[in-house]
C-alpha cells in the first residue's frame, strides 16, 4: 500500500483529475445500460436484450481496439505537458487523428463477416438476425468513436476534464431520447426496435465528437495556444511511437473485450434467458468497472506528468494512491451486488426466470470487484511509465489460457451453465490483480533507482 503521508498529498489532485474522467466513464457505460432497458421492454424482450448484448460485445472488440491504439497518447502528451511542451502536445494529436483515420477501414471490414462468423457458432436464431441488423448500424459510428478517443486522450492528459464528463453527460441525453423516438416509433417515426438503439448510438457518439473537438478549437482561439498553428504533415516517427506503445495497450482491450465477447457467445448457445441474464450482469459490472477506470486515465496522467518533471518519487505516490483509490470503491461495489442482487436485475427487466438467472452471476461478479479495480487502476499507472506490454501479458494468460478454457469446460462439460463461464472469468480477474500489483511496486523500485530514464530507456523509445 502506499505510504500515509503519499495518499494525503497525492488524494486530492488526484480525485479532482479522476472525478470528471470517471464521471465520463460512467456516462460511457450508462448508454449501454439505457439500451439495454429501453429494448428490454419490448415485447420481445429477452431476445431483443440478447441481440444488443451480442452485437455490442462484437463491436466493442473492434472499437477498444481502436481506442487503445490511441493510448499511447497518454504517455506521450502527458509527459510532454509536464515538461511544458505544448506544441509537443498538438503534434501528438494531430498525428493521433491520422491513425484514427487509418484505422477506421481495415476496423470497420470484418464487421461484414459477422453473419458467417455467427452462423457457424450456433447463435440462437431469434438472436442471430436482430443482432447482425444492430452492430452494422454501429459501425457507421466508428469513425466519431476513434476521433472522440484521440481528442479526450490528449484533452485530460493535460489536465482538461471537464468537456470530457460534459460531452458524455450531455450524450446520454441524446441517447435516451434518440432511444426512445427510435425504438417505440414517437413523433412520427417508424418503430425499429433493438435497432433504433444502434441508430441512437451512433448518433450520441458524433455528438461526442463534436463537442470535444469544439471544445479543443475554442479553447485555443481564447488562450492563444497555437494549435492552429500546428504543423499539419504527417510525423511517421511519432506516429510509430504511438503505435509502439498503443499496440500492447490495443491488444489488451482486445483481449479483455474480446473474451467478454466470447463468453457472450458462448452464453448464446444457451438460449434467450441465459443471454439476458449474462447482458444485466455484464451491464452491472461494467458500471461498476467505469469509476476504477477514470481513475486509471488519472493515474495515467498523473505517473507521466510527474515523470515530464523528472519526479520519480512523485510518480510512485501517484499510482500507489490511484490503486488505493479504485481498489477501495471496487470493495463496496462487491458488497452492493452481494445485498441487492434482485433488486439490480429488476431495474432491467420484470420477467422473473431472467431475474432469477441473474443474481448468480453477480455473485460472481462481486467475487472479482476488489482485484478488477486493483488491475484496471495498476494497468493506468504503467500506462504512465511507458508499460504497455506487461498487462498485455498478463490478459492474454490469464483470460485466454486458464479463464476461458476453464469457464467453457465448467459451463459445458460439468453442466453449469453460465455461471462456469463467469466463475473462470472470475479467477482471470484474480489473477491479473494479484500480479500487476506486484508489477507496479516493482515498477516503482525502478523509477527510484534509475529515475524517469527508466520510461523512456525501456518503453517509449
Amino acid at each position: 500500500m502506499p505510504r500515509l503521508n503519499a495518499i494525503r498529498s497525492e488524494l486530492w489532485p488526484t480525485l479532482r483529475l479522476a472525478l470528471p474522467l470517471v464521471l465520463a466513464e460512467v456516462g460511457w457505460m450508462s448508454m449501454g445500460i439505457v439500451d439495454t432497458m429501453m429494448v428490454g421492454r419490448l415485447p420481445n424482450s429477452a431476445a431483443s436484450m440478447g441481440a444488443v448484448s451480442l452485437g455490442s460485445s462484437i463491436f466493442i472488440v473492434f472499437g477498444l481496439f481502436g481506442g487503445g491504439m490511441l493510448l499511447g497518447l497518454d504517455t506521450l502528451v502527458s509527459q510532454a505537458f509536464g515538461a511544458g511542451r505544448r506544441e509537443d502536445c498538438h503534434r501528438s494529436l494531430i498525428n493521433g487523428i491520422y491513425l484514427s483515420l487509418a484505422l477506421t477501414p481495415s476496423l470497420a471490414a470484418p464487421i461484414w463477416l459477422l453473419p458467417h462468423l455467427l452462423n457457424s457458432l450456433g447463435v440462437s436464431p431469434d438472436v442471430l438476425g436482430l443482432a447482425i441488423r444492430y452492430t452494422k448500424v454501429l459501425v457507421i459510428g466508428l469513425f466519431p468513436l476513434l476521433l472522440y478517443f484521440a481528442v479526450r486522450r490528449c484533452l485530460q492528459a493535460m489536465n482538461m476534464v471537464k468537456p470530457v464528463a460534459f460531452a458524455l453527460v450531455t450524450a446520454n441525453l441524446i441517447n435516451a431520447l434518440g432511444n426512445w423516438i427510435l425504438i417505440y416509433g414517437k413523433w412520427g417515426v417508424p418503430a425499429m426496435g433493438a435497432v433504433g438503439s444502434a441508430w441512437s448510438t451512433v448518433i450520441a457518439r458524433a455528438y461526442m465528437a463534436a463537442v470535444l473537438v469544439g471544445y479543443l478549437l475554442w479553447y485555443d482561439r481564447r488562450h492563444r495556444t497555437e494549435l492552429l498553428n500546428t504543423p499539419v504533415e504527417v510525423d511517421l516517427p511519432r506516429i510509430r511511437r504511438l503505435i509502439a506503445l498503443g499496440f500492447p495497450a490495443a491488444m489488451q482491450s482486445t483481449l479483455e473485450s474480446g473474451v467478454f465477447a466470447a463468453i457472450t457467445t458462448l452464453i448464446a448457445k444457451l438460449g434467450a434467458i441465459p443471454l439476458a441474464s449474462h447482458q444485466i450482469a455484464l451491464n452491472t459490472v461494467s458500471l461498476t468497472y467505469m469509476v476504477p477506470l477514470g481513475i486509471s486515465s488519472a493515474a495515467a496522467v498523473r505517473v507521466g506528468q510527474a515523470l515530464g518533471r523528472k519526479d520519480p518519487s512523485g510518480a510512485g505516490d501517484a499510482g500507489g494512491t490511484a490503486i488505493f483509490l479504485g481498489a477501495a470503491f471496487m470493495t463496496c461495489a462487491s458488497i452492493g451486488l452481494l445485498v441487492f442482487p434482485r433488486e439490480i436485475a429488476r431495474l432491467f427487466t420484470p420477467d422473473e426466470a431472467v431475474i432469477r438467472s441473474t443474481i448468480g452471476l453477480l455473485a460472481a461478479g462481486a467475487a472479482f470487484q476488489l482485484f478488477d479495480g486493483i488491475q484496471t487502476v495498476a494497468t493506468g499507472a504503467l500506462r504512465g511509465v511507458g508499460d504497455t506490454r506487461t498487462p498485455m501479458l498478463c490478459h492474454f494468460i490469464a483470460y485466454w489460457v486458464i479463464g476461458l478454457p476453464l469457464g467453457a469446460w465448467l459451463c459445458f462439460r460439468l453442466g453449469w451453465g453460465a455461471i462456469g463461464l463467469w466463475a473462470g472469468l472470475s479467477l482471470a480477474l484474480i489473477l491479473i490483480g494479484v500480479v500487476l500489483w506486484f508489477v507496479w511496486r516493482r515498477a516503482v523500485g525502478r523509477l527510484g533507482a534509475t529515475g524517469p530514464a527508466y520510461a523512456s530507456a525501456n518503453y517509449i523509445l
